[in-house]
């Protein structure tokens, strides 16, 4: 067992420093000035690409200010101006009660711990990680979104598929001083290269150790299934 993990995380620090030479500057898509629109970004962009949530916040930062702010709107009011983002009224729905939440317990501030952050509603462990990453500098784990999902599991270094299991099998091999970097560098890998239906194995960087990329190089294309694993 320890020669196994041994292994595992020999695999994992070269992994770790092929994405550092690929996406030496990776860092979050999602514009966002202060905490409290970075928490709003990251709501929106669930099921949505950030380019499209950066051109709803755009207009949305400017209208909205503060939590009280958002609190305070008409639900119709926020579910128009969030709508092109997809689940606009599920969205909406959270930033009020985040929001409210963030009025009523933490004085309009956002919080800068995890258990603090995941008590709000709407917001989960991969919202967190990015908040507390990008926002405050700290520390407390590994976004997992749905490129880190199906890298991860390409590579081999999960076999999970709940994100809190997945966060937590690449904790475990992966140097906590590259915990947010190694997250947005997966999340670049995955968009250029590590595509879900046609990843381009021949080009990847991390062939080498990717059991998955050394069966498919030179094969035709991942079909659907296939590529959700």
């Amino acid at each position: 067992m320890r020669t196994s993990r041994a292994k595992e995380r020999a695999r994992a620090a070269r992994v770790v420093g092929a994405l550092l030479a690929a996406y030496p500057d990776a860092r979050c898509a999602l514009r966002f000035g202060n905490p409290l629109e970075c928490l709003v970004a990251t709501v929106l962009s669930a099921q949505c690409t950030d380019a499209r949530v950066n051109l709803v916040t755009k207009d949305l930062f400017r209208t909205y200010r503060t939590a009280a702010d958002y609190a305070g709107a008409p639900r119709e009011e926020i579910e128009k101006a969030v709508r092109s983002t997809g689940f606009f009224r599920s969205k909406a729905r959270s930033i009020q009660g985040l929001a409210a939440a963030l009025v009523r317990d933490h004085g309009g501030k956002v919080p800068s711990t995890m258990e603090e952050l995941i008590a709000l509603p709407g917001v989960g462990r991969k919202t967190a990680n990015v908040v507390l990453g990008e926002s405050f500098g700290i520390v407390s784990g590994i976004v997992v979104d749905t490129h880190v999902h199906r890298l991860s599991r390409r590579l081999g270094l999960t076999t999970g598929d709940d994100p809190v299991k997945i966060e937590r099998d690449l904790m475990a091999v992966v140097p906590e001083a590259q915990w947010i970097p190694f997250g947005m560098r997966m999340i670049a890998h995955g968009r250029r290269i590590c595509d879900a239906r046609r990843p381009r194995c021949a080009e990847c960087p991390l062939l080498p150790d990717c059991p998955a990329g050394a069966e498919l190089a030179g094969k035709k294309p991942l079909t659907a299934r296939r590529a959700r694993g």
